[in-house]
């Protein structure tokens, strides 16, 4: 019996197992995942390292290389990739395809952090494996004409990245943009060198009088009370009357030498959108995610937030403009390729500067 005559025999049959998987597909048409790139396992593996201001001379002997030596040692690396700056070190590690990059990743992780003791004090170490998640998929903007961007960045660090975070989908929300506070001390060396003091005396005693830190332990009636000494400074008016030396000679205080105010720290990236500073909050999302999904119950986030505020302000999304934030803040639905990020050239004073974070 030939195939065809098979077939005419077992039409019906044939036509009832291919309505079977036309229903499935369609039924299983709404659980397939949605995303901007497709899931795709890079062999790289990115190493960021981050030495301070060290010079670039320096950089790639006393991090890059050792870092490339360790990192060789891996099997299946195909081939290295670095480049040094100032301070700055990123190292692309290229591995064969076919090659387990999770246990491949691991593997770089742990030899990178079996140098921590041969590398410069403070090096930070970030070991990323490339897949298309390591993008945002939707990036919003916060603006306002009325506030700082200071209450911007808070507003997106402490009330919107916990809250979008918990969102199904969400690998990590990113910050990025706006102003940190904090205090500007500006020494008047003239007055420093008239009491016989240096400006490294001025940052120890800073250091030493803004610590929070545990100093022991007590017991009483079965219970343990752990005994906590904070002496971070509460104000401009407590930071000025810091006490810099004492002795027979009187007392030296922080606004005996050196002017201090409120500032925020130094900015090297400027974040725009509509013409305005902003703060860019980035989603991105986890491998196998639904980004479709993911923008809706995000929307959905930013709603239940506008109802619980007290005032409306202006979301843009696509175009459309609604009402639905806090505190005269608008927000701004963008790709994060639509927001402007321009390097800013960091001028340095002749005035010693100190900087501490302000609460």
């Amino acid at each position: 019996m030939t195939i065809a005559r098979w077939a005419h025999h077992h039409t019906r049959s044939l036509l009832f197992v291919l309505a079977l998987l036309v229903l499935g597909g369609v039924g299983s048409l709404a659980s397939l995942p949605v995303g901007l790139l497709p899931q795709v396992s890079f062999p790289r593996v990115r190493i960021a390292l981050d030495a301070g201001d060290r010079p670039a001379e320096r950089m790639v002997i006393e991090v890059t290389q050792l870092v490339e030596e360790a990192v060789r040692a891996i099997p299946g690396v195909l081939h290295l990739r670095s480049t040094t700056s100032r301070g700055a070190a990123d190292i692309a590690v290229d591995f064969v395809w076919g090659q387990d990059m999770l246990t491949s990743t691991l593997q770089v992780e742990s030899q990178v952090n079996t140098l921590r003791p041969s590398l410069p004090p403070g090096t930070r170490i970030d070991v990323r494996r490339m897949d298309p998640t390591v993008f945002p998929v939707i990036a919003y903007s916060l603006t306002s004409d009325t506030h700082s961007l200071v209450e911007l960045r808070d507003l997106a660090l402490y009330t919107l990245r916990p809250l979008l975070a918990t969102v199904t989908g969400v690998g990590q929300v990113g910050v990025q943009g706006g102003a940190v506070q904090e205090y500007q001390i500006v020494v008047d060396p003239g007055k420093l060198q008239a009491f016989g003091m240096s400006l490294s005396d001025v940052a120890t005693t800073l250091a030493a009088a803004n610590v929070l830190v545990a100093v022991g332990r007590l017991e009483d009636h079965n219970k343990l009370y752990l005994v906590v000494s904070d002496t971070r400074v509460q104000g401009l008016q407590q930071l000025n009357q810091t006490i810099l030396r004492s002795g027979p000679h009187g007392v030296v205080r922080l606004d005996d030498v050196a002017l201090v105010q409120n500032d925020t720290a130094p900015q090297y990236t400027r974040v725009t959108a509509d013409g305005h500073d902003a703060v860019l909050v980035s989603i991105y999302q986890q491998p196998g995610g639904n980004t479709v999904q993911i923008a809706h119950d995000i929307a959905a986030t930013l709603r239940r937030i506008g109802r619980r505020a007290a005032s409306p302000v202006g979301s843009s999304a696509g175009g459309r403009v609604t009402r639905m934030e806090p505190a005269s803040l608008r927000v701004v639905s963008v790709r994060s390729t639509f927001a402007s990020v321009y390097s800013l050239s960091e001028l340095f004073p002749t005035q010693c500067l100190i900087r501490l974070p302000s609460k």
